[in-house]
């Protein structure tokens, strides 16, 4: 797996571009920061930043590159990090690199640790990256599909073979991820397809090539029916730049299907949104998640008939991981509260750090 060099690469451009912090909105240090914190194995760069800051987001505004540390971008467990305040009044982090080696007892020998701590946990979404679950308009009608399976079984479990068209034999990727077309994604405003599910129901390998091309699935967490569709599995298909930033574009969205069939959507779970690239997304954007305004009828009035929306209630935060032209994934970094379908996102210059407060309490 290539996601280390990809994380190195692109916090390396990122952190090295912040190195002369322009400061465009005030930066909130929490009431209880430290001074300075230990990183450990586990960390993240958001939790770490949490620690410091009322916003974790605004980290990179603050970041203070030391060059006289070999690749200062990338932080590890056993680095410190630590607040001072500069001239201008504005904060800054800055690194101090931590012991990086230690000697087996009785032993000499040294280990080097050299894994940089990621931005956000990247065990929460890898499954969602590696196994694509979200599909564009259109897109399903191109893949390789399942024809029929051995000894004309109409459905197929892990061992089993089966039988695929549209295989391109110039095709590098020998092995797949099999999928079967699940909910439709409609836009709640305008009824607009939007996009579809890709139900993850398991993998395979190619045996043979042809038309069609033999297919042995090893491993099946459902059945495989015909009419099925396969994804190549690669590694490097998926990019990791998760750097966390503000929105250009004033996004207002809303939760318009949760993955995994849960029905209230806490921290490190993801879910998809009813906007995309179109609207001015991109991996990174941090936004704000608003608990709808439940509707009920006021009971003071006479008639008793009169119905009123209540206000959104903010709620929590999240980032945007993955996105296609008219929704994108978003992984949950905060909850204050419940998360449900049909919440609503927008643009997180609006929450204000006073509203985030009392949303926790």
């Amino acid at each position: 797996m290539r996601i280390l060099p990809i994380i190195r690469r692109t916090l390396a451009v990122l952190l090295l571009a912040c190195s002369q912090p322009i400061f465009a909105e005030v930066i909130a240090l929490n009431a209880d920061h430290p001074q300075q914190y230990v990183v450990v194995k586990g960390d993240t760069l958001w939790d770490i930043a949490g620690t410091f800051l009322q916003n974790p987001w605004q980290w990179p505004d603050i970041w203070q590159v030391n060059a006289q540390i070999e690749t200062p971008d990338l932080i590890y467990p056993g680095d410190v990090v630590f607040l001072t305040i500069g001239a201008d009044g504005q904060p800054i982090l800055s690194l101090k690199r931590g012991l990086r080696t230690y000697k087996m007892s009785p032993g000499i020998r040294e280990v080097v640790v050299d894994k940089p701590i990621p931005t956000i946990p990247l065990a929460a979404i890898l499954p969602f990256l590696q196994r694509p679950r979200i599909m564009e308009t259109g897109e399903i009608d191109d893949l390789p599909y399942v024809v029929s399976g051995s000894d004309e079984r109409l459905i197929s479990g892990s061992g089993d073979i089966v039988y695929v068209r549209g295989i391109d034999e110039e095709n590098d990727a020998d092995m797949y991820g099999v999928f079967h077309q699940g909910d439709v994604f409609h836009d709640p405003d305008t009824n607009e397809v939007l996009g579809f599910e890709a139900r993850y129901v398991g993998d395979g390998k190619i045996v043979a090539h042809g038309d069609p091309a033999t297919l042995s699935l090893s491993h099946a967490k459902s059945e495989v029916l015909i009419g099925a569709r396969l994804m190549p599995i690669r590694d490097d298909d998926y990019k990791m730049n998760f750097f966390p930033h503000t929105p250009v574009e004033d996004i207002k969205g809303q939760i318009i299907f949760v993955l995994d069939g849960v029905s209230q959507i806490g921290q490190y779970q993801s879910a998809v949104i009813n906007r995309g690239t179109r609207d001015g997304l991109e991996i990174g954007h941090v936004l704000g998640v608003y608990q709808a305004g439940e509707t009920i009828f006021d009971q003071v009035t006479e008639e008793r008939r009169d119905q009123v929306t209540l206000p959104d209630e903010f709620a929590g935060e999240a980032l945007v991981y993955k996105t296609t032209e008219k929704v994108s994934l978003i992984l949950i970094m905060k909850a204050y509260r419940a998360l449900h379908l049909k919440d609503k996102v927008r643009s997180i210059d609006r929450v204000t750090a006073e509203g985030r407060r009392d949303a926790s309490r």
